[in-house]
Order: C-alpha cells, then sequence, then structure tokens
C-alpha cells in the first residue's frame, strides 16, 4: 500500500503568487524523487487562496524521505508562513 497525504491550504491574496511560486519549487523536486509517484496541485476555480495537495508516495519511508529534502525544508521554512491555514490528512492508497 501507498503512503498518501492531502493537504487543504488557505493563501493570503497579498501572498498568494510568492506562496504558488514557492510551491511550484517544491512540487518539482517533489515529482523527482523516486518514492514520489504522484504530486498534483489544484486550485480551487472560483477561490484561487484555495489550494490542495494531492500527494501519493512508495511507503511512508518514502514521505519521510521526502521531508527531509533540502527543496521541502526550503518549503516549510518560506512558504508555509506566508500562508493563512494550512491542514494535512494522512492516508492509505489501497490497491485494487
Amino acid at each position: 500500500m501507498s503512503f498518501g497525504l492531502v493537504v487543504n491550504i488557505r493563501t493570503k491574496p497579498e501572498t498568494r503568487a510568492a506562496f504558488m511560486q514557492k510551491l511550484a519549487a517544491n512540487a518539482t523536486a517533489a515529482r523527482s524523487e523516486s518514492g514520489c509517484l504522484t504530486f498534483d496541485v489544484l486550485v480551487h476555480p472560483e477561490d484561487p487562496d484555495r489550494v490542495m495537495l494531492y500527494e501519493i508516495y512508495k511507503s511512508e519511508a518514502a514521505f519521510q524521505e521526502h521531508q527531509a529534502t533540502a527543496a521541502f525544508k526550503a518549503y516549510l521554512a518560506e512558504a508555509v508562513p506566508l500562508l493563512a491555514s494550512r491542514d494535512r490528512t494522512f492516508m492509505t492508497r489501497v490497491s485494487p
């Protein structure tokens, strides 16, 4: 079973552009990791301050490796403080 993560984000209008730039860098780096199967960034069509991340990793260990990368550490330090809110939900992907 794979390890999944859904992150519901609320940006601040005045920091949205800067946040999205930093998020893009983290997403690009994550997608190049061998343990990352999916890293999708979705934005609500009527409310651009509502962002959802949908991430799937091969295992929880692969997710832990992701969190240890320089890109993720930079994202935490530079991007997360720009947010109004961030809620993470961890899940297990069940194969059919």
